[in-house]
């Protein structure tokens, strides 16, 4: 009778077969056979988010050979992600979704080990990123992976070579997607490939005050105008499933009242945190392509990508990939201030909007100042209102053409450098 052991190991005969002979394009350190068969089961892989992409990127990792495998994801199952997070069913709903995903993957691979963590990212620290040989990325924030891709940066030792964690960042919107490999310091990083995820565009205060049109309006009034005079005392929490609910029900309330359909929860979510939308197909290829590229850094079977592909399949299929550069004035792994061109008869204020909205910044609550004098604190009270005066100060009047100055926001761990240029 077969043992469990055995039916397992005939599952992935394919790999060992295709592990066990090098090939033309084989890197020079590959080593065919048993040593790189083992190496493929013990290396450690952490995967960020079970949703969408999640749950396909853990099913293709047990599929190729992976057998250590951690999962962290903060939110809880929904009815409405049913229809393309395909390791959960309706019983599921309300549940840690990396729970489920683990036990479901778990349950068809039983030689493979799926550790699940339900919380936040942010609240881990570098010890538990650096057990990991390699980070896979399967997010729906922006901001989330700006925040994973500083925090690698930032652990790489170059006197310890295993400080450096392969980062590989998939990536979906509709029928488009992409796959990049971040080597953290050697490689341009997702900060040096921010303009390439252009902010969304700003709706006025006054069509948001007055003549909403269509359910994001609803939904920023709530987060921008409602919020601010019911809860004015309460930072909000866009993690927060009570603080959500309270936007949505405002939300549409508001839309009601102007009849504006298709307000919802799920939509009031993406809105808040920007959150990307998926379709099942896109997610299957973007995942197929992370854990291909997982698979050869693991092995050195191949050489992996170098390092960024593109996807689209609105019209047809068509894939394009690309060496991005690195940027030396990037304020994450580069060691010089970005320059901005600014107009120095702005008030501060404009300028610090200016931030929220430029696809190179992208910063929501920026605290800046200079290598003498403060210019803006958005926290604690005391600093903001000490501060404050300055944002009716023009430009010219703060800083002096081709000054850099740092700026921090509380979403990431790094600080930010800035050379202000004046328009001529």
């Amino acid at each position: 009778m077969a043992t469990v052991e055995t039916d397992s190991r005939r599952r992935y005969l394919y790999l060992d077969r295709f592990l066990s002979k090098a090939g033309p394009t084989t890197d020079a350190e590959f080593v065919p056979g048993a040593e790189t068969i083992s190496t493929l089961e013990n290396s450690r892989v952490l995967v960020i988010g079970a949703g969408g992409l999640g749950c396909e990127i853990l099913k293709d990792l047990a599929m190729s050979g992976f057998r250590d495998i951690h999962v962290i994801d903060m939110d809880t199952i929904d009815v409405s992600n049913l229809n393309r997070q395909f390791l959960f069913r309706k019983d599921d709903v309300g549940k840690s979704k990396a729970e489920v995903a683990a036990n479901a993957v778990m349950k068809r691979c039983k030689n493979v080990k799926i550790t699940p963590f339900n919380g936040k990212i942010q609240d881990k620290d570098e010890d538990f990123y650096m057990q990991f040989k390699i980070i896979i990325c399967g997010l729906d924030s922006i901001e989330a992976r700006r925040w994973i891709n500083a925090t690698l940066v930032g652990m790489v030792d170059m006197d310890n070579p295993e400080s450096l964690k392969p980062l590989i960042d998939g990536g979906t919107e509709g029928f488009k997607g992409q796959a990049r490999v971040i080597l953290p310091t050697l490689t341009s990083c997702i900060e040096c490939q921010l303009d390439m995820h252009a902010p969304r565009a700003a709706v006025p205060l006054c069509t948001l005050a007055t003549i909403p049109r269509q359910p994001e309006h609803c939904i920023e009034w709530a987060k921008i105008i409602a919020w601010e005079e019911h809860r004015k005392e309460t930072v909000l929490d866009t993690d927060d499933p009570e603080h959500i609910t309270w936007l949505y029900e405002k939300s549409l309330n508001r839309a009601k009242e102007f009849n504006i359909p298709g307000v919802t929860y799920q939509l009031t979510q993406g809105v808040v945190k920007n959150i990307i939308p998926a379709i099942a197909s896109t997610n299957a290829i973007i995942a197929a392509a992370c854990c291909n590229e997982a698979f050869k850094i693991a092995t050195s079977c191949n050489p992996y990508l170098t390092n960024y592909m593109m996807y689209t399949g609105d019209d047809g299929i068509y894939t394009y990939t690309f060496e991005h550069e690195q940027k030396p004035d990037c304020p994450v792994c580069g060691n010089l201030a970005k320059t901005i061109t600014i107009n120095p008869n702005h008030m501060l204020q404009q300028f610090i909007e200016s931030l929220g909205e430029r696809p190179e910044a992208q910063l929501k609550k920026p605290t800046l100042r200079t290598e003498s004098t403060s210019l803006y604190f958005q926290s604690p009270p005391s600093l903001e209102e000490q501060t404050r005066p300055n944002l009716s100060k023009k430009l010219k009047d703060l800083v002096a053409d081709g000054e850099e100055i740092g700026v921090s926001d509380p979403s990431f761990a790094i600080d930010f450098k800035f050379k202000l240029v004046f328009q001529s």
